[in-house]
């Protein structure tokens, strides 16, 4: 398993729709995929099921798929190479430094398929809807541009609603128990839901708006700043 592992790492290394770290992105993202359309991100893809599954249902729509962990990515990759999706790309980076690479208002859309729902309180933090992240999606979302969330956690679920109260996002839609036949892109099934689905786990769905005021996620704001200059110096140029 480790040597295909390494195999794997060495051959997204010439995929071209796979960028590990790269410089000098922000803003750059349009004349990557040599197109004007929408662009959405699908964060923790993993394999990148959803942005394969996205980009093969709508003509006019680009999809990144963003994950640290190559071997997962590969998958995706070799699939959309295989295909010849050409609107689909994978940016292997962590998610903490996601500003570092898209310029404002760069991204339409989020999808957060079937995160890691950290459990523990203590862990907070890393929840993909805590606000330390929904400040990173601010910087970089258009306005009005949704956040969707698919989870099997209940305590994720809850979580996030009370996070977007308490942050003053507007809830757009909510499922609190997804169809398995759900149409579009409700309709797009990862492994992670398969399974779960499998199990007799419900499925949670919602998506929401991120609010007007620049200060709402304040002090997380500066203490994502703070983080990303030490990760990288002189790297964080935002107001």
């Amino acid at each position: 398993m480790a040597h295909k592992k390494l195999i794997r790492f060495e051959e997204i290394k010439h995929f071209p729709n796979v960028l590990s770290f790269p410089e000098g992105m922000a803003g750059k993202w349009h004349a990557f995929f040599q197109n004007d359309f929408p662009i959405v991100l699908e964060l923790g893809c993993g394999k990148g099921e959803y942005s394969l599954g996205l980009v093969r249902l709508h003509d006019r729509l680009n999809a990144i798929g963003v994950d640290v962990k190559g071997n997962r990515l590969w998958k995706g990759a070799r699939t959309a190479l295989d295909e010849q999706l050409n609107r689909i790309a994978f940016l292997r980076i962590q998610i903490e430094q996601l500003v570092l690479y898209f310029a404002r208002n760069e991204v339409s859309a989020i999808w957060i398929p079937f995160p890691d729902p950290h459990p523990r309180k203590s862990r907070a933090k890393k929840r993909l809807t805590h606000p330390r992240f929904l400040w990173q999606y601010q910087q970089i979302l258009q306005p009005n541009g949704l956040i969707h969330l698919k989870t099997d956690s209940r305590e994720l679920f809850e979580y996030t609603l009370e996070v977007i109260h308490q942050t003053g996002c507007k809830l757009f839609a909510i499922q609190e128990n997804l169809p398995e036949d759900a149409e579009g892109e409700l309709g797009i099934q990862t492994y992670y839901e398969r399974q779960h689905r499998a199990e007799g786990r419900p499925i949670h769905y919602l998506s929401f708006k991120l609010p007007e005021n620049p200060t709402a996620f304040e002090p997380w704001s500066q203490i994502n700043l703070t983080a990303i200059a030490a990760w990288r110096p002189g790297s964080v140029q935002l107001t």
